[in-house]
């Protein structure tokens, strides 16, 4: 109320052209429709244009399993652009106070809370200001008593079991009669100063990520070298750290780091989900000291894992993300393949791919050196063919090796996480491995001398 009066005094002189803004969260039943109406006929009183929107708040938050007060501002705040990107208007107020804002920061501090979280409420963020957060919510009240307009009050305000209304009734004027008079001034005092330390970093942290993030493959990765000044020694589990730098230098590398890792969450995440200190101290970790394959999930909906030097962001799979269960592989699949026509191309959903077996003459392509080992003996392979992913336990017989070989072996060998082996495809023939994905053919059905015909097998995305 105090807000709109004062816009409308000052309008003019701004050169502004006022509306007026309501969204009903749906939480008080009547009570809640009374406040749009009583909104509502204060704008058509004043001959402003009247915008209004509702959504059953404690419906959307039961079912984004969320905080109530976070879905409502959520809700209200994603109105609000709404009217900005259609055009209705280009700039919204609200009107939180000075009392709001030491609110906010002593709720921060007791849940606990970074320099971000010190900040508070912000003066003005996108489309969004706050005209009145110097102000006292004492003076606004003596304004409009002044003016003799009645205001609204949310009863929820009252309702001591919520934390915010026990601050605002119990331990901020205990604060101000015990211990600080001026204490909302003092904390209003703190955001201000904290929000111009966290634009300092977070100036930094963007142009660090600019050139130490990379995003390849649905991914973003960054080295542990430009994270946490560690790297793995190829071969080894070892960790080499930079031990030479001083106390003050560390702390302020894991200053950077640390919001590095909430900025490429941010990025990453693909639902809400809110990154507490913990769960960055826990990726910090993962990259000093995990292992290659190890990984962890975070709030949003991202999966954090470690592959040799470098740490990587992913969403996770769309099946977790629909049942909440753990993380499904790419997917078991196995495909039969008939080859008495001649070439064949199996698709493979579950990798986004399809192969292609071409029947090739032998004796036509035997000078070319380059595929032979990547060729196999028609001939002498046996049903059932099968296209399928990789078990526990596949062995793979390689020419210069006198026996077969674990499959798991050879792709550590080849530094594939346990993440990219996810669904690897292969080929048995009667049972028997015969091909691997990155892989020559098995030693005993490659093409040689005596093939007169041949299968060549290639992998296409689609």
């Amino acid at each position: 109320m105090a807000l709109l009066f004062l816009l409308l005094e000052l309008h003019e002189k701004l050169g502004t052209v006022l509306s007026v803004v309501h969204f009903n969260h749906k939480l008080r039943g009547k009570a809640s429709d009374a406040d749009e109406k009583f909104v509502a006929k204060l704008a058509s009183k004043h001959g402003l244009e009247f915008h209004a929107a509702s959504a059953d708040i404690a419906k959307k938050a039961k079912k984004e399993r969320a905080n109530l007060e976070d879905a409502a501002r959520r809700a209200r705040y994603d109105y609000f652009r709404s009217l900005v990107d259609s055009g209705v208007c280009t700039r919204i107020a609200v009107a939180h106070t000075a009392d709001d804002q030491a609110e906010t920061a002593l709720a921060h501090i007791l849940r606990g809370t970074g320099l971000a979280g010190l900040g508070g409420i912000h003066p003005q963020r996108g489309p969004v200001f706050r005209p009145l957060l110097p102000i006292r919510r004492s003076e606004l009240r003596a304004y409009l008593r002044r003016k003799k307009q009645s205001w609204r009050e949310d009863a929820t305000n009252r309702d001591t079991k919520r934390m915010r209304a026990r601050i605002r009734k119990k331990l901020l004027p205990l604060l101000e009669k015990r211990f600080q008079p001026a204490i909302v001034e003092h904390l209003a005092t703190l955001a201000n100063l904290a929000r111009e330390d966290e634009a300092f970093f977070e100036a930094v942290v963007a142009g660090r990520m600019a050139t130490v993030v990379q995003q390849r493959d649905g991914a973003l990765r960054i080295a542990l070298q430009d994270l946490v000044g560690t790297t793995t020694r190829k071969g080894t589990n070892t960790e080499c750290a930079e031990l030479t730098e001083s106390a003050d230098k560390r702390d302020g590398t894991t200053a950077v780091s640390k919001r590095i890792v909430r900025r490429i969450v941010e990025r990453a995440k693909v639902r809400a989900g809110q990154l507490n200190a913990r769960h960055v101290e826990s990726a910090l970790e993962l990259a000093r000291h995990g292992q290659n394959g190890n990984s962890l999930s975070l709030p949003g909906g991202v999966v954090v894992r470690r592959e040799e030097n470098d740490l990587v962001f992913l969403a996770e799979s769309p099946a977790k993300r629909k049942s909440g269960a753990k993380r499904e592989s790419s997917g078991e699949y196995e495909y039969s393949i008939d080859l008495s026509r001649g070439s064949r191309d199996v698709h493979v959903p579950e990798l986004g791919c399809v192969f292609r077996l071409r029947v090739i003459d032998w004796s036509s392509k035997r000078a070319e050196t380059n595929i032979g080992k990547m060729v196999l003996d028609r001939e002498r392979l046996r049903s059932p063919l099968v296209l399928r992913n990789w078990r526990p336990g596949d062995r793979l017989h390689l020419s210069g090796h006198q026996k077969a070989r674990k499959l798991k072996r050879l792709l550590n060998e080849k530094h594939i996480s346990r993440w990219e082996r996810e669904g690897w495809p292969v080929l048995t023939s009667g049972g028997v491995l015969v091909w691997a994905r990155g892989f020559p053919v098995a030693a005993e059905l490659a093409a040689n001398e005596g093939t007169r015909t041949g299968i060549l097998i290639a992998e296409e995305k689609i």
